[in-house]
């Protein structure tokens, strides 16, 4: 539960550039103020895409976010009302994240940084499938996996990209990471693995001059990449606020019953 004195003009609203979270934003803010950068609150208006590029602009001061639905995807969004905003965030439940960090080697030993809050994949730059060698704390795991690519998610991502890669929804409170093929070819079996959130996961690219990898964190790509490192940042935490009643680990539940 995230319990605070009243929010009166102490929040912020971002919006993404649709129409209608443009139009919602001038009509909030007319209604309630905005405190720029002295809020205690941000709140987003927009899709699922948008509360991703929030958190990630939130990641140096830590304030909590607030989402509403103005977007395409709101799975990480609360219901659009310009009513009782104040209230509803007063009630709101909050659930902390941690995202993972990725290092990318490219193919000319520069190393690229980044977090990721949903997940970090790996995909084939060209027709050829890639080939990847999986290691999980220093010991091979998998000595040659033949896909289209792999993935790393936190739970928090666990019902994104993840899922339409047919790996599992991993309760938010869950500490594990799902490491998850994309269409895999050998071994054919092979449906992916639970990992501890401890866990140190490492990508080594087979062939790479011949089958050339990337590497996405979230929304940052590295392409032509050799060796990629992927682990659970536990010293960067965001937060997310949900309408009470519908916590983000409700709805990752219902997701595990629905259609």
């Amino acid at each position: 539960m995230f319990n605070s004195k009243p929010f009166t003009s102490r929040v912020t609203f971002l919006a993404s550039d649709r129409p209608e979270a443009q139009e919602a934003r001038e009509r909030l803010t007319a209604r309630y103020g905005d405190a720029g950068d002295s809020a205690q609150v941000i709140v987003a208006l927009g899709g699922d895409g948008f509360m991703l590029e929030t958190l990630h602009g939130a990641l140096a001061d830590g304030k909590p976010i607030y989402g509403m639905n103005r977007g395409s995807v709101g799975f990480l969004m609360n219901e659009y009302s310009e009513d009782g905003l104040l209230e509803r965030i007063s009630a709101a439940e909050r659930a902390v994240i941690h995202p993972l960090a990725m290092v990318a080697i490219d193919s000319k030993r520069k190393q690229h940084r980044a977090l990721a809050i949903n997940e970090v994949s790996l995909l084939r730059q060209t027709r050829q499938t890639a080939k990847l060698r999986i290691s999980i704390d220093g010991k091979v795991r998998m000595p040659e996996l033949v896909c289209d690519g792999a993935l790393v998610s936190t739970p928090a991502g666990s019902t994104a990209y993840n899922l339409s890669a047919h790996g599992p929804i991993i309760p938010i409170d869950a500490r594990v990471m799902a490491l998850t093929p994309i269409s895999v070819f050998r071994p054919r079996r092979w449906r992916g693995a639970l990992l501890a959130h401890t866990a140190r996961v490492t990508f080594e690219v087979l062939e790479a001059d011949k089958r050339p990898v990337s590497a996405v964190a979230d929304n940052v790509e590295v392409r032509d990449v050799v060796e990629v490192h992927v682990s659970e940042d536990r010293a960067v935490s965001l937060s997310m606020l949900f309408d009470a009643g519908r916590s983000l680990e409700e709805r990752v539940l219902a997701e595990q019953f629905s259609g």
